[in-house]
C-alpha cells in the first residue's frame, strides 16, 4: 500500500501551480474529562493519504517555485517513559514504511516549519497554503487546519489560503481494487454479526441487549471498529430515521429496525434491515416489507454510471406513489412524503456518509453507493428500511450486501434457527 499512498499524494498535487502546499491533520482525541479522553479516530484524509493511524501528525506536501515536489511528515518523538505506560509511539522508520515519506521531523518543528515556507517565499510569488476547511456545521468547533488558517490570516496576511476539500471528495469517491476488498471485509463481518443476533432476537428484550448480541458477534470476529453508532429501532421508534437510544423493550408482534455496519481497515459496511422480532411476519407486515424491497429491487436494477442519486430516489418516489393506494396510505391528504423522507443513497468508504462536494452525484465506475429506501407508518408504528452497499460497474452495478438475509423468506429461515 505504500506505493499507492505515494500515488495518492502525488495525484493530489499534479493540478496545483507552483509555490503551493497542502497541510492535512490527523487530528486529536477530544478530552472527556479530567484525564480521559474519548477514543482517538483519525482524519480520514490523513489516513487515505498516509495509511497512518497516529494522533498528533502532520503532513505537509510542497511544490516549490520551480514545480519541485517535497513532503514531510511530522510526528511525537518517540518517548521510552511513555511506552511503559500506553504504548510506543511510532518511530521515523515505521512511519516511512508503511506512507513512504522519507523526511519525518519531531511535530514540535512545525511552527518553524511552516514560517520558514512563508519566508522562503518572498519575492517569489504567491504562496497558496491548501487545508481541510470543510464543516459539518457552522457551530463545529475550529479543527487544527481552522487554527492554522486563523494564525496565517492573521500573522501573514499576503499568503493565500484554499480549501483542499473538494480534491479530496473527487479521489476518495472511486474506489481502487483493495478499498473494494477492504469494504467486502466489512460486508461479511456485518453480515456474520446479523445472522447470530437475528438467530438471539426474542420478544421481550431490551434493544441494548439485541446490539450487545450484534457487538459481541463483531468481536469474536476480531473486529474493533464499528461503521457508525448503531440503530436498533423497536415498535413506533424506527419511525425516527437516527433513533440512537437503543434502550427500550421489544414487544411481541413488533417490528425491529436495525442500521449498523462493521469497518475494515476504516472502510464501511452500512447495512438496514427490518424484520419481526418474534420470528414470523404477519401479513400488513409482509405488504409492506415487500414494497420497500420492490423499491430497492427496482434502484439496484437501475443503477448504472451516468445517472444521478437524484434521478435513484425519484425511481422510489415514483413506485411508492403507484402503490399508496393498493396500501391505504392515501388517506387525510398524506403523499409519499409522508411516509418517506430520506433520499435512498450516500457515498460509502472511509466515512459511513463519504464526503461529497456535489448536491447531485453522477455515478462513475468504482463508487460504492447505499440504496435504502424506507417506508415509515407511524401510526400503525412500523418504520422499515431495506439497506444494501453497492458498487458501481462499468455498465451496472455488484450488491456487495447481496449475501445478508433480505427476504422475507430469507429472514424468517434465519430467525427458525
Amino acid at each position: 500500500m505504500k506505493d499507492t499512498y505515494m500515488a495518492r499524494r502525488r495525484h493530489l498535487l499534479a493540478d496545483k501551480k507552483e509555490n503551493t502546499a497542502v497541510v492535512i491533520f490527523s487530528g486529536m482525541a477530544p478530552m472527556k474529562s479530567q484525564d480521559e479522553a474519548y477514543p482517538f479516530s483519525v482524519d480520514r484524509n490523513f489516513f487515505y493519504l498516509t495509511g497512518i493511524e497516529r494522533e498528533n501528525m502532520i503532513l505537509i506536501m510542497r511544490k516549490d517555485y520551480q514545480g519541485n515536489y517535497s513532503e514531510s511528515l511530522f510526528i511525537e518523538p518517540y518517548d521510552e517513559v511513555l511506552a511503559k505506560w500506553v504504548g510506543g509511539r511510532m518511530r521515523a522508520d515505521e512511519a516511512t514504511a508503511i506512507s513512504g515519506v522519507e523526511t519525518i521531523a519531531d511535530v514540535g518543528e512545525f511552527p518553524d516549519r511552516i514560517n520558514g515556507m512563508v519566508e522562503y517565499s518572498r519575492g517569489l510569488g504567491k504562496l497558496t497554503f491548501f487545508l481541510d476547511l470543510w464543516r459539518y456545521h457552522k457551530d463545529q468547533a475550529d479543527t487544527p487546519a481552522h487554527a492554522l488558517a486563523k494564525l496565517l490570516q492573521s500573522k501573514y496576511p499576503a499568503v493565500a489560503i484554499e480549501d483542499i476539500n473538494g480534491d479530496m471528495a473527487a479521489m476518495r469517491a472511486v474506489k481502487d481494487e483493495k478499498e473494494i476488498a477492504y469494504m467486502r471485509k466489512a460486508q461479511e463481518h456485518t453480515r456474520v454479526a446479523i445472522e447470530e443476533m437475528m438467530r438471539y432476537a426474542a420478544p421481550g428484550m431490551n434493544e441494548r441487549e439485541l446490539e450487545g448480541a450484534f457487538d459481541f458477534a463483531l468481536m469474536k470476529q476480531g473486529v474493533r471498529d464499528h461503521a457508525f453508532h448503531s440503530i436498533f429501532a423497536g415498535g413506533k421508534r424506527a419511525t425516527t430515521l437516527h433513533y440512537g437510544e437503543n434502550n427500550q423493550i421489544v414487544n411481541d408482534g413488533e417490528m425491529f429496525l436495525i442500521d449498523l455496519g462493521s469497518a475494515y481497515n476504516n472502510y464501511c459496511a452500512d447495512i438496514s434491515r427490518t424484520f419481526p422480532v418474534n420470528g414470523k411476519f404477519t401479513d400488513r407486515q409482509k405488504e409492506l416489507y415487500n414494497t420497500v424491497l420492490e423499491a430497492q429491487k427496482i434502484v439496484i436494477a437501475a443503477a448504472k454510471p451516468g445517472l444521478t442519486t437524484r434521478q435513484l430516489n425519484q425511481m422510489v418516489v415514483d413506485y411508492y406513489e403507484s402503490r399508496l393506494d393498493d396500501l391505504g396510505l392515501r388517506k387525510d391528504g398524506k403523499t409519499v412524503r409522508d411516509y418517506y423522507y430520506h433520499g435512498v443513497s450516500h457515498q460509502l468508504g472511509l466515512d459511513t456518509h463519504d464526503i461529497c462536494t456535489e448536491r447531485e452525484r453522477t455515478l462513475k465506475p468504482g463508487m460504492v453507493i447505499t440504496v435504502e429506501p424506507g417506508l415509515y407508518v407511524e401510526e400503525e408504528c412500523i418504520g422499515i428500511r431495506i439497506e444494501n452497499d453497492v458498487l458501481i460497474t462499468a455498465d451496472g452495478c455488484e450488491d456487495l450486501s447481496v449475501a445478508i438475509p433480505r427476504t422475507v423468506e430469507e429472514i424468517e429461515a434465519i430467525m427458525a434457527k
